[in-house]
């Protein structure tokens, strides 16, 4: 007799070669407008939550603050954004997943257009806090909306676009507060990040078609505590939000403290320039966007090997002191980083059966509570032993993701063997 795994799957291939299936797939009406909102949804996510990356050399220099208290200015942002965005999640199922994103988004670029009148940093972080916790009804209502509207052939690459845009928004956040900046001030940089957030909420919103295959629902407290608790004792989820905290630990130590490196000697960059390295987020883009083709050729664990490799092997040659081999160390942290982010987030948007928005709410928070640890853990190694100690941190976070891999496929050898025996 089948398992309940293989009519999952075989429902899932009856679906998506059924024509009455009314779901969105590449070449359906609708597809490329939900791809191009979600894109700028992520766009406008990532550029307003990580606006100050790029600033705080210069952040750090106008409050007298060292690397570590300036990095609050990324991490409150990304913790208040992994408390609030199970919470968002469950308003999502009973106020739908357009409406969650559209309200998120609005009030994320008002708060961004107040940042930059900021009078110390304490208001800084404080605000950046707020900020954080807006965005937070982003990304769970985002991968629930995409689970219920797209096929599930096609998801892993509807997630690797949305992702693509997150790629983009963090690139393109950095570049332009880093040039601002250097002409007119970081407050200017600021500015100009949340008027450019601004326009992506409105093609968001003037893109995004309606949802059709969403059901209202208002869960109760403990039918939420259920489901997280379900989502929570589910081995395969654990692992996955595990695998994404750790990539995010490494990504968030690497790009909160590399503004510092460059500008200080050997490379004495001005802002401008170093907002311009962000440019390597592009690799981002390219290599979400493939994430599935990548887990078609190798599978999910094959991918994450592939992954974690090319981001240790960054993190090791960016210990040189030559600008060309730093450069490269980034891009391959970024490509090891983004294609390991799209393979989990995706995975768990399959593997969660009922309570998507909930697996999806977990993933996030773990994702970004990792984005807090990275940066607080990155800027107080730097402190302590420059740019090594940081990618010590990295190099960490990295053998935890190898760990929890192995783990997974020791387990799934284990559980066939189980079956074969069973089977005899």
């Amino acid at each position: 007799m089948p398992s309940a795994s293989t009519k999952a799957a075989a429902t899932s291939t009856a679906a998506d070669s059924s024509p009455a299936d009314s779901r969105l797939a590449p070449g359906a009406p609708g597809y490329r407008r939900m791809s191009l909102a979600l894109f700028a949804a992520g766009l406008a996510t990532f550029a307003l939550l990580y606006s100050t990356q790029a600033l705080l050399p210069a952040v750090s220099a106008e409050f007298g603050a060292t690397a570590s208290a300036a990095s609050w200015t990324v991490s409150a942002a990304t913790g208040a954004l992994a408390l609030c965005v199970l919470p968002l999640s469950a308003l999502s199922e009973r106020f739908g997943r357009r409406l969650m994103m559209t309200v998120s988004l609005t009030v994320a670029v008002v708060v961004g257009l107040l940042v930059p009148f900021a009078p110390n940093l304490e208001w800084l972080v404080a605000l950046r806090a707020v900020q954080g916790a807006a965005l937070a009804g982003v990304p769970a209502s985002a991968m629930a909306f995409l689970a219920e509207e797209v096929r599930p052939k096609a998801l892993i690459a509807a997630i690797g676009l949305f992702v693509a845009g997150n790629s983009v928004g963090g690139m393109s956040g950095r570049l332009v507060t880093g040039w601002v900046a250097q002409l007119w001030g970081w407050r200017a940089g600021l500015a100009a990040v949340g008027l450019t957030a601004a326009v992506c909420a409105l093609a968001f919103r003037a893109l995004l078609p309606k949802a059709r295959h969403f059901t209202p629902s208002t869960p109760a407290p403990k039918a939420l505590l259920r489901a997280v608790r379900g989502h929570l004792a589910d081995p395969l989820l654990l692992r996955l939000y595990a695998i994404g905290a750790l990539f995010m630990t490494v990504f968030g130590a690497v790009y909160t403290v590399i503004g510092y490196r460059l500008v200080e000697a050997p490379f004495s960059l001005p802002q401008g320039v170093v907002g311009s390295v962000f440019l390597v987020y592009l690799v981002g883009t390219v290599s979400s966007a493939a994430a599935g083709k990548l887990v078609g050729r190798l599978g999910r664990r094959g991918a994450l090997y592939l992954a974690v490799s090319t981001t240790a092997a960054g993190l090791l040659l960016s210990l040189a002191d030559a600008l060309p081999a730093v450069l490269a160390g980034l891009v391959l942290v970024t490509a090891g980083f983004f294609a390991g982010h799209a393979v989990a987030s995706s995975s768990v948007s399959r593997t969660a059966k009922t309570g998507r928005a909930q697996a999806s709410a977990l993933y996030q928070s773990a994702y970004y509570l990792g984005s807090s640890a990275g940066g607080t853990l990155g800027a107080v190694a730097f402190h302590a032993g420059d740019w090594a100690g940081t990618v010590v941190i990295g190099l960490v976070a990295v053998l935890g993701v190898v760990s929890v891999t192995l783990y997974g496929t020791h387990s799934a050898r284990v559980e066939a063997r189980r079956h074969r025996l069973a089977a005899a």
